[in-house]
Protein backbone atom coordinates (compact mmCIF):
# COMPACT_ATOMS: atom_id res chain seq x y z
CA UNK A 1 0.00 0.00 0.00
CA UNK A 2 2.83 2.54 1.33
CA UNK A 3 4.25 1.55 -2.56
CA UNK A 4 1.91 2.00 -4.59
CA UNK A 5 0.78 5.23 -2.49
CA UNK A 6 4.66 6.07 -3.25
CA UNK A 7 4.17 4.86 -6.99
CA UNK A 8 1.31 7.64 -7.43
CA UNK A 9 3.32 10.34 -5.92
CA UNK A 10 6.72 9.84 -8.33
CA UNK A 11 4.34 9.33 -11.11
CA UNK A 12 2.82 12.43 -10.44
CA UNK A 13 4.28 15.76 -8.80
CA UNK A 14 2.31 18.37 -8.03
CA UNK A 15 2.50 20.69 -11.28
CA UNK A 16 2.04 20.66 -14.35
CA UNK A 17 5.71 22.08 -15.17
CA UNK A 18 7.01 18.95 -12.68
CA UNK A 19 4.81 16.36 -14.70
CA UNK A 20 6.23 17.59 -18.08
CA UNK A 21 9.91 17.23 -16.27
CA UNK A 22 8.99 13.61 -15.49
CA UNK A 23 8.05 13.00 -18.88
CA UNK A 24 11.21 14.76 -19.89
CA UNK A 25 13.29 13.00 -17.46
CA UNK A 26 11.90 9.72 -17.74
CA UNK A 27 11.61 8.69 -21.39
CA UNK A 28 13.51 11.25 -23.53
CA UNK A 29 16.75 11.66 -21.68
CA UNK A 30 17.07 7.88 -20.33
CA UNK A 31 16.22 6.86 -23.81
CA UNK A 32 18.81 9.03 -25.49
CA UNK A 33 21.64 7.97 -22.99
CA UNK A 34 20.40 4.05 -23.00
CA UNK A 35 20.20 3.44 -26.59
CA UNK A 36 21.91 6.62 -28.17
CA UNK A 37 24.52 6.37 -25.67
CA UNK A 38 25.62 3.00 -25.83
CA UNK A 39 25.66 3.18 -29.64
CA UNK A 40 28.10 6.28 -29.65
CA UNK A 41 30.32 5.06 -26.81
CA UNK A 42 29.86 1.19 -26.55
CA UNK A 43 32.65 0.29 -28.32
CA UNK A 44 35.00 3.60 -27.54
CA UNK A 45 37.82 1.89 -25.56
CA UNK A 46 38.13 -1.03 -28.31
CA UNK A 47 38.56 1.15 -31.56
CA UNK A 48 40.98 3.94 -29.54
CA UNK A 49 44.19 2.89 -30.78
CA UNK A 50 47.69 4.77 -29.92
CA UNK A 51 50.91 4.91 -32.23
CA UNK A 52 52.02 2.13 -31.55
CA UNK A 53 49.57 0.29 -31.55
CA UNK A 54 49.96 -1.89 -28.38
CA UNK A 55 46.84 -3.27 -26.14
CA UNK A 56 49.04 -2.16 -22.86
CA UNK A 57 49.50 1.15 -24.18
CA UNK A 58 46.08 1.61 -25.58
CA UNK A 59 44.71 0.50 -22.28
CA UNK A 60 47.26 3.06 -20.40
CA UNK A 61 46.21 5.61 -22.35
CA UNK A 62 42.34 5.21 -23.03
CA UNK A 63 42.42 5.24 -18.63
CA UNK A 64 43.80 8.83 -19.04
CA UNK A 65 41.83 10.14 -21.54
CA UNK A 66 38.75 8.95 -20.07
CA UNK A 67 39.47 9.06 -15.66
CA UNK A 68 35.73 8.01 -15.85
CA UNK A 69 33.50 6.38 -18.96
CA UNK A 70 30.64 9.32 -19.95
CA UNK A 71 28.13 6.42 -19.88
CA UNK A 72 29.01 5.72 -16.13
CA UNK A 73 29.05 9.78 -15.49
CA UNK A 74 25.55 10.27 -16.67
CA UNK A 75 23.88 7.57 -15.23
CA UNK A 76 25.15 8.72 -12.12
CA UNK A 77 24.04 11.78 -13.07
CA UNK A 78 20.50 10.66 -13.63
CA UNK A 79 20.33 8.60 -10.26
CA UNK A 80 21.86 11.43 -7.94
CA UNK A 81 19.47 13.94 -9.52
CA UNK A 82 16.32 11.82 -8.80
CA UNK A 83 17.17 11.25 -5.04
CA UNK A 84 15.78 14.41 -3.73
CA UNK A 85 12.48 14.32 -5.32
CA UNK A 86 12.34 10.35 -4.43
CA UNK A 87 12.89 11.40 -0.92
CA UNK A 88 10.66 14.07 -0.90
CA UNK A 89 7.64 11.57 -2.53
CA UNK A 90 8.52 8.69 -0.20
CA UNK A 91 7.96 11.22 2.61
CA UNK A 92 4.44 12.25 1.35
CA UNK A 93 3.69 8.46 1.02
CA UNK A 94 4.62 7.53 4.38
CA UNK A 95 2.46 10.55 5.54
CA UNK A 96 -0.69 10.17 3.23
CA UNK A 97 0.15 13.52 1.33
CA UNK A 98 -1.97 14.04 -1.50
CA UNK A 99 -0.69 16.29 -3.96
CA UNK A 100 -3.30 19.31 -3.17
CA UNK A 101 -1.88 19.26 0.26
CA UNK A 102 1.93 19.51 -1.13
CA UNK A 103 0.57 23.38 -2.91
CA UNK A 104 -1.78 23.99 0.61
CA UNK A 105 -0.06 23.37 3.59
CA UNK A 106 3.44 25.66 3.59
CA UNK A 107 5.75 23.51 5.49
CA UNK A 108 5.10 20.64 2.64
CA UNK A 109 5.42 23.45 0.20
CA UNK A 110 8.69 24.44 1.78
CA UNK A 111 10.00 20.47 1.74
CA UNK A 112 9.16 20.34 -2.27
CA UNK A 113 10.80 23.35 -3.29
CA UNK A 114 13.88 22.83 -1.05
CA UNK A 115 13.84 19.15 -3.00
CA UNK A 116 13.50 20.90 -6.50
CA UNK A 117 16.25 23.71 -5.26
CA UNK A 118 18.30 20.35 -4.18
CA UNK A 119 17.86 19.06 -8.04
CA UNK A 120 18.91 22.16 -9.00
CA UNK A 121 21.88 22.24 -7.41
CA UNK A 122 22.60 18.66 -7.96
CA UNK A 123 22.79 19.47 -12.16
CA UNK A 124 24.80 22.79 -11.88
CA UNK A 125 27.24 19.74 -10.34
CA UNK A 126 27.26 18.00 -12.94
CA UNK A 127 27.38 20.42 -15.26
CA UNK A 128 30.47 21.75 -14.09
CA UNK A 129 32.50 18.20 -13.74
CA UNK A 130 31.27 17.21 -16.99
CA UNK A 131 32.94 20.49 -18.83
CA UNK A 132 35.94 19.77 -16.63
CA UNK A 133 35.84 15.85 -17.71
CA UNK A 134 34.74 16.04 -20.91
CA UNK A 135 35.16 19.60 -22.09
CA UNK A 136 32.80 21.32 -24.49
CA UNK A 137 34.26 19.59 -27.75
CA UNK A 138 36.18 15.73 -28.34
CA UNK A 139 39.51 15.82 -30.63
CA UNK A 140 40.18 13.26 -32.89
CA UNK A 141 43.88 13.05 -31.52
CA UNK A 142 44.96 13.20 -28.13
CA UNK A 143 48.08 12.90 -26.86
CA UNK A 144 48.68 10.69 -24.54
CA UNK A 145 51.88 11.33 -21.77
CA UNK A 146 53.03 7.59 -21.54
CA UNK A 147 56.65 7.83 -19.78
CA UNK A 148 55.32 6.52 -16.75
CA UNK A 149 54.31 3.37 -18.34
CA UNK A 150 57.78 2.81 -20.76
CA UNK A 151 60.26 5.92 -21.36
CA UNK A 152 60.68 4.87 -24.96
CA UNK A 153 56.78 5.90 -25.08
CA UNK A 154 57.37 9.37 -23.61
CA UNK A 155 54.08 11.40 -25.62
CA UNK A 156 52.64 9.76 -27.84
CA UNK A 157 49.46 10.16 -30.09
CA UNK A 158 46.21 8.60 -29.90
CA UNK A 159 43.08 8.37 -32.51
CA UNK A 160 39.89 8.81 -31.23
CA UNK A 161 37.25 7.16 -32.53
CA UNK A 162 33.72 8.79 -34.23
CA UNK A 163 34.65 11.90 -32.23
CA UNK A 164 32.30 14.22 -34.44
CA UNK A 165 29.15 11.81 -33.29
CA UNK A 166 30.60 11.97 -29.47
CA UNK A 167 31.03 15.97 -29.76
CA UNK A 168 27.03 16.07 -31.15
CA UNK A 169 26.48 13.88 -27.94
CA UNK A 170 28.33 15.76 -25.66
CA UNK A 171 26.22 18.86 -26.83
CA UNK A 172 22.69 17.17 -25.87
CA UNK A 173 24.03 16.05 -22.49
CA UNK A 174 24.87 19.36 -22.13
CA UNK A 175 21.51 20.98 -23.67
CA UNK A 176 19.50 17.95 -21.75
CA UNK A 177 21.31 19.59 -18.43
CA UNK A 178 20.21 23.06 -19.23
CA UNK A 179 17.02 22.01 -20.19
CA UNK A 180 15.92 20.23 -16.58
CA UNK A 181 17.40 23.00 -14.96
CA UNK A 182 15.03 25.83 -16.50
CA UNK A 183 12.42 23.62 -16.29
CA UNK A 184 13.18 22.99 -12.12
CA UNK A 185 13.53 27.10 -12.20
CA UNK A 186 10.43 26.94 -13.96
CA UNK A 187 8.51 24.48 -11.80
CA UNK A 188 9.59 27.01 -8.51
CA UNK A 189 7.78 29.85 -10.24
CA UNK A 190 4.64 27.48 -10.52
CA UNK A 191 4.83 26.28 -7.07
CA UNK A 192 5.12 30.05 -5.38
CA UNK A 193 2.03 31.53 -8.21
CA UNK A 194 -0.57 28.72 -7.00
CA UNK A 195 0.26 28.85 -3.63
CA UNK A 196 -0.45 32.85 -4.05
CA UNK A 197 -3.41 31.72 -5.73
CA UNK A 198 -4.38 29.41 -3.39
CA UNK A 199 -3.85 31.97 -0.28
CA UNK A 200 -5.77 34.66 -2.30
CA UNK A 201 -8.64 32.36 -2.48
CA UNK A 202 -8.76 31.83 1.17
Amino acid sequence: MLFQKYLQCRLRPPTVIGQFHTLFFGSVRMFFLGVLGFAVYGNEALHFSCDPDRRELNLYCYNQFRPITPQVFWALQLVTVLVPGAVFHLYAACKNIDQEEILERPIYTVFYIISVLLRIILEVIAFWLQSHLFGFQVHPLYMCDASALEKTFNVTKCMVPEHFEKTIFLSAMYTFTVITILLCIAEIFEILCRRLGYLNNQ
